[in-house]
Parts: C-alpha cells; sequence; structure tokens
C-alpha cells in the first residue's frame, strides 16, 4: 500500500477541523467528556493540599521547636494505631453509608479538631499536649486525604481515563505546594504561626465542600448502597474465583505501598534532623516554605508536561522503578563520600517527592485497577488506609531501636561523630530499602498484567498447565463410573494425554464396555497397535460382537499379528456376512493374502461395488481405502464418482487419497466445490499430507475461485500440520489478503503445540509480523480518510452510505486481523481477553481491554494501535496514524479514485460501491481503474464497472459488449444482454455461461472467464 509520507501534525487543514475549545484538553492530554470530572477533583485536591501543607509546615517548626527530631519516631508509632484504626473506620462506614456520602463525611472529619488544637497552642500548660496531638492529627490526615483522592478517582474514572485525568488531579498538591510555600510567610507574619492551623482548618471545610458537590453533580458513578447491602444483593462469584491470584497481588500491592511509606519516613526523618542541625526556630518554617514552593514548582511542570505522557509512552511500572533506582543510586553515592551527607539528604528528597507526587502519585490508583469494581475500596482500605499506617508504627520502632543501638555502640564519642554514625546507618536503611522496593515492582508487574488477563474471564487452561499423571489418574478412575458420555470424553481426552500407552489402559476394559465404548477404544488402540493385547482382542472376537465392532477388531488383529491366519478371514466373505465385516476382511486379504485370496478378495469387492444397496458400495469404498493398492477395481472408480449416493462418493474420496491415486486428485479439489462433500474432500486432502501441498496452494492463490473454496485450501493446510504446510501457510501469509489472510492466520493458531506460532517466529521474525501490522494500520488510516472526505452531507444518497458501511466493515476486519497478528508476537490468553473486552459496549470492560493491551504490546506502533481501538473521533484515530498515513484532504472525487487504487487490499463489495457512488455522482475514474474492474473474479464488481461505462463511456462499451456476453455470472450476462438489446445489438447467447449448480456429481467446474483487454478509453473524458 502507497504511503507518502510527512506529518500530519504539520498539516494546516488538519489543525482548522478541530474544535478551538480541545486545543487545551489536548495539551493538557485530556478529553472532553472527562474534563469536568478532572477539573473538579483538581481544584478539590489543590485546596486540601494547601490547608494540609499550611498545617504540616506549621506543625513542623513547632513541633521541631518544642521536642526535637529525635522524637519523631515516637510519633511514627502512635500514628500506627490512629492510621489504622481510622483503616478500620473508613471501611467500616462503607458497610453503613453509601460511598459518596463517606468520602464527605471524612473530608469534613479532617478539619473538626483544628479549631480545638488552635484553643490548646493559646493554653500555655496545653500548649506541648497540642502539639503532640496536632502531629499525630496531622500523619492521620494523611493517609485519609490520600485514601479519600484515590478512592473518590477510582470511582470517577476508568482504568483509561484515569492514566490521563490522575496526572491533572494530583498535579493539585504541587500547585499547593507553590501556592502555601509563597503565602505561608506572608500568613505567618500577618497572623501568626498558631492562627494558620484555623486558615487550614478552613481550606480543608472548602474542599469538602468541592468534594460535596463532585459527589452531587456525578452521583451515577458511585453505587446507591452501603457495601454491606450492595453484597448483600449481588454475591460475589468473581472474587471467589480470582480468590488465590487476588491475594498475591493484594500482598504485592501491600509490600508496594509499605515499602513506599518505609522510605518516605526515613527520608522525612533524616531531612529533619540534618536541617534541624544548620536552621532553628522560624527561620526553619520559612526554609521549609520555599523549599516547598521551588520544588512544587517544578513538580507542577513535571507533572503537567512529562508525566501522564511518560506513563503512556514508557508504561506504568517502568516510570515507577525509576525513583526506587534513583533512591538508591543517591544513598550509595553518599555513603561512598562522594557526597556530604546534607547535601545528599537535601537531593534525596528533593528526588523523593519530585517523583512520588508526580509519577508515582499517578500510577498508585492504576496498580488497584485489576482489582474487581466490588472489592477495590475495600482494598484500598485495606492497603492505604491498615497498612500503611501499621508500617509506620514498624518504622518508628525501628528507628527507635537504631537511635538505641548507635548510642549504646558510640558511646562517650562526639555528638557530632555521633550524628554522624547515625545518618551512615540510616542512609544505609535507605539504600537496602531502595532496593527491595524496585524488586517489589518488578514482581508486581507479572501478577498486574495476570490479573488483568484473568478478571477479563478469558483464560485458557492447556496440558502443559497440569500434572499429566495426576491428569491420567483421574481420567482412569473416571472410566470405570459416570455415563456412556462421560467415558468417551475420557477415552478421547487419553488418547491425547497418552497415545502411545492408551492400550494398556483400554484393553483390560473391553469386556466391560458398551459396543459403542468397544468401537471408541479399539479405534484409539488401532492407531498404536502392540501385539501385546492381540490375546484380548481375539478373545473379545469370540463373542457375539455388532458389525462395526467385529470390523475394527478384525483390522486390529490382523494388522497388528506379525504372521497372521489369513484363511481364518475365507468366512467372513460369505455373502451373508455383514457388508462392513466383508469390505474389512477383503481389503485385509488384499493386503497380506497369497495371489488366490487376493484373487477372492478383489471379486468379493467388485461384487460390493457394484452392488445395488447402497450401504454395499459405501463399505466396498472404504475398503478400496483400507487396501493398498485399487488394482483391478480402478476402473470402477469414475462411475462411483457420478454415483447417485452422497454417502458413496465420500468413502470413494477417502479411498483415493488412502491409495495415493494420483489421477484422481482433481477429483478431490472438485468435491471442495459442494457443500455436500466439502468436508470428506477435506478428510481425504489431509491424509494426503505433504503430497497435497502443491494443489492446495494453487487453489488458495486462485482469485478465480470463490472465497470459501479458497478458504478450505488454506484450513486443509493446517489440518496436514507438517513443517512443510506450516511453512507454505506462512510464506503465503505475507502476500495474501482480506479474507484469505484471516482465514491463514487462524489457521496458523489453531495449529496444537503453537507450531504455527513457531513457525511465523522463524519465517518472518518479529520484524515481519510488525510489517504486516504496520500494513493493516495503513489500510485503516486510509479507511479513516475515505470517511473524513466523504461525509452525508457531502456525499448523500443510500449507494454512498452503502460505501460508508462496507468501509466501515473493512475496518473491522482489519481489526480483528490485528488481534490475530499480535497472537503471533503474545500470549493468546492476554489478546483474546482484550479483543473480548474491546467487543463489549461498556466503557469500563474497553478500557479493561486497553489496559491488557498496554500493559502487553511492546511493539513500535503501540500508541497508533491504541488510539484507533480506543473510542475517539475518526479525525484523533488518523492524527494517531500519521507515521502510516499522510492525510491530506482531498474532494470527494479524488479521495474516491484514491481508493480505487488501493482496490487489492479492498473488499469487493466495498469495491463495487465505490463504482456505483462514481457511477451516481458522475465522477470520473481512470481508464486503468475500470479495465481491472472489469477483468475483476467477483461478478458483482464486473457488473457495477458495466453499469459505470454505461453513463461514462456508452461508445466504448459497445465495443465490449461482444466480449463480454461469455461471462460466467448470470447476473453480469443478463446485463449485457439487456444492454445489447438496448443499443440494438443483435445476438444470441450460446449457453457457454452456465453456472454448475447440481452437487451430486463431481463434474469439472465452470471455465474460468478472462475477458479480453478492453480498447483504451480516452483519457480526460467527461461522464455523458
Amino acid at each position: 500500500m502507497a504511503r507518502t509520507g510527512g506529518s500530519s501534525r504539520t498539516n494546516p487543514a488538519k489543525k482548522s477541523r478541530l474544535p478551538s475549545g480541545r486545543t487545551l484538553l489536548q495539551w493538557l492530554n485530556l478529553r472532553p467528556e472527562e474534563s469536568e470530572r478532572t477539573f473538579l477533583m483538581f481544584a478539590f485536591y489543590t485546596a486540601t493540599s494547601i490547608g494540609v501543607l499550611w498545617l504540616e509546615v506549621s506543625i513542623a517548626a513547632l513541633f521541631l521547636d518544642e521536642y526535637g527530631a529525635n522524637s519523631l519516631p515516637w510519633i511514627y508509632i502512635v500514628s500506627a494505631g490512629i492510621g489504622t484504626v481510622l483503616g478500620f473506620f473508613y471501611s467500616l462506614l462503607q458497610k453503613f453509608l453509601p460511598l459518596r456520602q463517606v468520602i464527605v463525611v471524612i473530608a469534613v472529619l479532617m478539619a473538626l479538631p483544628l479549631p480545638l488544637f488552635r484553643l490548646g497552642l493559646a493554653m500555655p500548660l496545653m500548649m506541648g499536649y497540642s502539639v503532640f496531638l496536632m502531629r499525630l492529627w496531622m500523619e492521620a490526615i494523611y493517609v485519609l486525604n490520600e485514601l479519600t483522592t484515590s478512592i473518590t478517582a477510582n470511582q470517577l474514572f476508568n482504568i483509561r481515563e484515569i492514566k490521563r485525568a490522575y496526572p491533572m488531579i494530583s498535579s493539585g498538591v504541587l500547585l499547593a505546594d507553590v501556592l502555601s510555600g509563597l503565602s505561608l510567610p506572608v500568613l505567618r507574619s500577618l497572623v501568626g504561626l498558631n492562627n494558620v492551623v484555623l486558615l487550614a482548618g478552613s481550606m480543608l471545610m472548602i474542599g469538602a465542600g468541592i468534594l460535596y458537590r463532585l459527589s452531587r453533580s456525578y452521583s451515577q458513578f458511585f453505587p446507591d448502597s452501603p457495601r454491606r447491602l450492595l453484597q448483600e444483593r449481588q454475591p460475589d462469584f468473581t472474587t471467589r474465583r480470582l480468590r488465590r491470584p487476588l491475594q498475591r497481588y493484594v500482598v504485592l500491592l501491600v509490600a508496594f505501598f509499605v515499602m513506599a511509606q518505609v522510605l518516605w519516613l526515613l527520608l522525612d526523618f533524616q531531612y529533619l534532623a540534618q536541617l534541624e542541625r544548620r536552621v532553628s526556630g522560624e527561620q526553619l518554617a520559612d526554609f521549609l516554605a520555599f523549599f516547598s514552593a521551588i520544588l512544587g514548582t517544578f513538580e507542577l511542570l513535571v507533572q503537567w508536561f512529562v508525566s501522564s505522557r511518560a506513563i503512556e509512552r514508557l508504561g506504568v511500572f517502568v516510570v515507577t522503578m525509576a525513583l526506587p533506582a534513583l533512591i538508591f543510586i543517591i544513598s550509595l553515592v553518599s555513603m561512598m563520600g562522594w557526597l556530604s551527607l546534607f547535601v545528599g539528604m537535601v537531593i534525596l528528597k528533593f528526588a523523593d517527592e519530585l517523583l512520588r507526587y508526580t509519577v508515582l502519585a499517578s500510577t498508585g490508583p492504576i496498580l488497584f485497577q485489576p482489582v474487581p469494581d466490588n472489592v477495590r475500596s475495600r482494598v484500598q482500605s485495606i492497603v492505604r488506609g491498615i497498612a500503611e499506617p501499621f508500617s509506620s508504627g514498624l518504622t518508628g520502632a525501628g528507628m527507635l531501636t537504631t537511635l538505641w543501638l548507635c548510642q549504646h555502640v558510640f558511646r562517650g564519642s562526639d555528638p557530632a561523630a555521633l550524628q554522624d554514625a547515625e545518618s551512615l546507618v540510616f542512609m544505609f536503611q535507605i539504600m537496602l530499602c531502595g532496593a527491595l522496593w524496585f524488586v517489589t515492582v518488578w514482581l508486581l508487574r507479572s501478577r498486574y498484567v495476570d490479573l488483568l488477563v484473568i478478571s477479563a474471564d478469558r483464560g485458557e487452561l492447556s496440558l502443559s498447565d497440569v500434572d499429566l499423571r495426576t491428569f491420567k489418574r483421574a481420567v482412569i478412575e473416571a472410566l470405570g463410573k459416570g455415563t456412556d458420555a462421560d467415558k468417551q470424553s475420557c477415552i478421547e481426552l487419553l488418547s491425547h494425554i497418552d497415545p502411545k500407552g492408551v492400550g494398556e489402559v483400554l484393553a483390560p476394559m473391553l469386556y466391560d464396555f458398551s459396543p459403542a465404548l468397544q468401537r471408541q477404544s479399539l479405534l484409539v488402540m488401532t492407531e498404536n497397535p502392540n501385539p501385546l493385547f492381540l490375546p484380548l482382542v481375539r478373545s473379545l472376537i469370540e463373542q457375539p460382537l455388532p458389525p462395526d465392532v467385529l470390523s475394527i477388531a478384525l483390522r486390529y488383529i490382523w494388522l497388528t499379528d506379525p504372521d497372521p491366519d489369513i484363511e481364518r478371514l475365507r468366512p467372513y466373505l460369505n455373502p451373508s456376512a455383514d457388508p462392513e465385516v466383508r469390505g474389512t476382511a477383503a481389503s485385509l486379504m488384499l493386503r497380506r493374502g497369497t495371489l488366490e485370496q487376493r484373487a477372492e478378495a478383489t471379486d468379493t469387492l467388485r461384487r460390493m461395488l457394484t452392488h445395488k444397496r447402497e450401504r454395499e458400495r459405501v463399505m466396498g469404498c472404504r475398503a478400496l481405502g483400507e487396501a493398498l493398492y485399487l488394482q483391478a477395481l480402478r476402473i470402477y472408480i469414475e462411475p462411483l464418482l457420478r454415483d447417485e449416493s452422497l454417502r458413496v462418493r465420500c468413502a470413494l474420496l477417502e479411498a483415493i487419497a488412502a491409495t495415493r491415486t494420483e489421477e484422481y486428485y482433481p477429483s478431490l479439489l472438485r468435491a471442495l466445490q459442494f457443500k455436500s462433500t466439502r468436508e470428506a474432500a477435506m478428510q481425504a486432502l489431509t491424509r494426503l499430507g505433504d503430497d497435497a501441498i502443491p494443489l492446495l496452494i494453487a487453489l488458495g492463490k486462485d482469485i478465480y475461485k470463490p472465497e470459501i473454496i479458497r478458504a478450505c485450501a488454506w484450513k486443509t493446510l493446517g489440518r496436514i500440520g507438517t513443517p512443510d504446510a506450516v511453512r507454505a501457510l506462512v510464506r503465503n501469509l505475507e502476500t495474501a489478503w482480506g479474507p484469505s489472510r484471516r482465514t491463514i492466520l487462524r489457521t496458523l493458531l489453531k495449529i496444537p503445540n503453537e507450531i504455527g506460532i513457531d513457525a511465523a517466529a522463524d519465517e518472518l521474525g518479529r520484524s515481519g509480523v510488525e510489517e504486516l501490522i504496520n500494513l493493516e494500520l495503513m489500510l485503516i488510516g486510509q479507511v479513516y480518510a475515505c470517511l473524513l472526505d466523504l461525509p452525508p452531507e457531502r456525499v448523500p444518497g443510500q449507494t454512498a452510505d452503502l460505501l460508508r458501511r462496507a468501509l466501515s466493515d473493512l475496518q473491522d476486519d482489519a481489526r480483528q486481523r490485528l488481534f490475530l497478528l499480535m497472537r503471533l508476537l503474545y500470549p493468546s490468553s492476554a489478546i483474546q481477553a482484550a479483543a473480548f473486552n474491546l467487543q463489549s459496549h461498556s466503557s469500563e470492560s474497553v478500557a479493561r481491554g486497553l489496559e491488557i493491551l498496554d500493559n502487553t504490546l511492546d511493539i513500535q506502533s503501540k500508541r497508533a494501535l491504541l488510539s484507533i481501538l480506543d473510542s475517539r473521533p475518526d479525525l484523533e484515530k488518523l492524527e494517531s496514524l500519521d507515521e502510516f498515513v499522510d492525510y491530506q484532504p482531498l474532494s470527494p472525487s479524488d479521495r474516491l479514485r484514491y481508493l480505487l487504487d488501493l482496490r487489492h487490499f479492498l473488499s469487493d463489495w466495498a469495491l463495487a460501491c465505490g463504482i456505483h457512488v462514481a457511477r451516481e455522482n458522475r465522477w470520473s475514474l481512470t481508464p486503468a481503474q475500470i479495465i481491472a474492474c472489469l477483468q475483476h473474479p467477483t461478478g458483482f464488481v464486473r457488473e457495477a464497472a458495466v453499469a459505470y461505462l454505461e453513463v461514462a463511456s456508452p461508445r466504448t462499451l459497445r465495443e465490449l459488449l461482444p466480449m463480454l456476453r461469455r461471462d460466467p455470472n448470470r447476473l453480469v450476462a443478463a446485463q449485457v444482454e439487456q444492454l445489447l438489446q438496448k443499443y440494438s445489438a443483435v445476438s444470441t447467447h450460446n449457453g457457454n455461461g452456465k453456472v454448475l449448480t447440481h452437487p451430486a456429481k463431481l463434474p469439472d467446474p465452470p471455465p474460468r472467464f478472462n475477458p479480453p483487454r478492453p480498447p483504451d478509453l480516452p483519457m480526460g473524458w467527461e461522464p455523458t
């Protein structure tokens, strides 16, 4: 498919087509439908964070002045209990109140104690207690605020929306850093440090008011009932099935957030300890405020311009690993002495705050998305509300233990040396925790994708996933009980698990089986015969058996026995014997008998093949297939191919394949044309193996054959499954297009043990498959271009609607092929789960499907592929494909001519609709396009080309009509006759264009229609 290079981003025409109001949203990487929710959440988080930061800086200055940095571990220990209790309270509250009320209640609760604390600061006797309690409540506010923001965002946005929206939402705390940092010194000088506490409480109440409006305006995103009632109404079947993988994932989630909390506490403790040694008093509050302002500016720039795009391009886990890796490196450099401890701690604090409140804050809610919706808020409450505070207590206890050990180890040392030693120990702990956090993120990544796939309800089981010995033992036990249908399934499973050892299990059970099970067991045993079981089978035929069981038992004995007694088969040749038994005995004599015995068997089969009864002829044909050679019976094949009985013809096809009679191979191909004999022909060609490969390739590549016949050829190659057959499929995958490519892909994927996938990897390589994906993306881009340039308001009419519908169908076909191609590179379970979810009309399911692909794909065209699968306007999708299609707006006639130049990639129906649109609108087409359509293998495309010429160039059509009279398509032939009468051309139909429709015989197919090249059309002609 030709493409013309260039970038669509520089096209002014394209920019003009975009609504002006969406420019800002595109700059912020947001969609119009999610903008209001995003900005309200941003306003809530900004207002709340300003209050929290005012409170944090004020409390930090008051606490360090009152107690010192070494008292912080006690705060961490005590706050763990408060945070854990609040986490339980948050989870408990959801059982009695709807979630939209819970989040507002919690937001108000954060501000309620602050006036009491301010009152305590005004009382000298209560000031110390008030400062300590304020510091504890500060830790509680951290927990409640992050929990409320995370839960609310996960309710308001799905898994795809939150990737775009949450970076903007979380930037509220960054803007708050700047505003609070610049305003706090001014406020402190105006109202005093103690009164800043009241101002912080007022900002928290403003945030609660915004959250109240948000919960009322978007109540549809929240459950209407408390979680307790919701669970009573709707049992959690999904969670039961996901219990074990969900538990493993939640454990890793807990480890992730616990390590994040531990590192934050260690860094905060050491950062404040270093500051305490160098800055004191109210200057500390000013320093912290200005540091927050500078840090907030950088954070705001990273969050608005880098964060969301980094997550989209690099993936959630790559950017999440950046922070622990950076902490490990900086702490290692500081311990090596290349940086002073103070500078190292400032850099660590800056890097931690910069990435924690940008990238990490944006990815945190995403990690909860694989958790089922009905338990997600509960899991968040446990992880963020219970596990994190509990880890704070453990960290505080660990800090106190570390300080106590350092003081005893370095007893008597200089205080400065003791502080340096303590700093080195804590720096080592920071480095170790950074490494453990990195490993946790690495493990979490694989569980994340696995849980997404499982929760999509598209997981698959293969024999490689089970213990074969245990599975085989269970199958054998099931054979001794249950119904015949269950036992048949067990025998089939057993034949797949252990085909060579199946006789050890089935042979002793033959006496106890029903006739149907005996027949199935003997068939399975015959595929891998073993002389050890001959006594059991010989004793079986001594009992009365149905003919179908007896015939298979005879074949097993006389094919397995190294020294058979053929004379014992003679009684079965008696005309009174059942035809199935008689045919089997005759075929065995032809295989291993003497000349006299072969002659007797040949005579028996001759009488069966010419018998008046259908069953005699059918069994005679089956017996021919069991013989090694047709010998003198070859003369009966031709009449039997025209036999009136379908069963006879199908049996004969199997015999031709079994005996490798090459002169009748064309009959096998002709049998594919008829539905009644198609399956039998495919089985026969499969039996030919590699001998059928050239025939099937030629049939599959013949564009004049019906698509269903060509599809049968490719499917048969897959059934053959030999290396040469699979290699032939892969090589034709590059040149096939449309339905043929889809059929080849499905065939390759269905070959057992991923043989087809491995062959594609060997022949094409990863780059070859990616090229095929890019080609499909090019086609989709051309379809979008046509839909944009041929809108209903510019090209009205029913025919144009049919063209647009055909283009949409073409786009859907290309998407199907994309998913099939992706399965050549990635696990089928993940790709099928994504495809299943993307077919849903639920935005949540679509988002889950895109998330699976986002975490599975790593091809260069990943972003373009995800954009065309997302629910975006056609213009945005086309812009995302600018790497593959250089879109320039064209007039409808020019766009249609360009589309017809891509006719080899279009469906027949889309091509015909395009020609009819040109005819109705009297748009000129090129002579090459018309000539190609007149020679098209599909009849209705030729019909459209003739109808176009009738309007565009009647003179040229008059010259062509005599050559088109022999068209094999009845509609085209009738159209030509009507036009000949219209132009008064005297001609009679010679009947060569009749189409064979009766499937009872297998004669030659109708001759291929190759009309001669029409005369050159005048260039630049105008439609008449």
